[in-house]
């Protein structure tokens, strides 16, 4: 799978309102095909601060995704809410969902 970390630091002025103004870009990706997650989490320690967790299913899912037509109207529309470009970690893993974190095993669980 693309595995891909991506954060966004939003001008303060739309901090509080980044879940509503990324919310037809989300919910357009996640009804992708090959998209296998697409996870919005705001920063505990900077509230500007925004890191998507997402993964697509292979690379032609991913550059499905960035030809996507939604992907185009999010390269026109987010901008103008960041203080910044956003920095990214892009990686092709051999897996297609999450592993177990062994090292803080729930009882029960398997």
């Amino acid at each position: 799978m693309i595995f891909i970390t991506a954060k966004f630091r939003v001008r303060p002025e739309y901090a509080d309102q980044w879940p509503e103004i990324t919310a037809e870009f989300t919910t357009a990706t996640r009804q992708e095909p090959g998209c296998l997650w697409f996870d919005w989490s705001r920063s505990v320690e900077d509230p500007t601060e925004y890191v998507l967790v997402e993964a697509f299913r292979d690379d032609e899912a991913g550059a499905a995704h960035v030809q996507s037509e939604h992907f185009r109207k999010a390269q026109q529309t987010l901008p103008p809410h960041l203080a910044e470009t956003p920095r990214i970690v892009n990686t092709t893993v051999p897996q297609d969902d999450w592993s177990l974190l062994g090292e803080m095993s729930v009882s029960g669980q398997e």
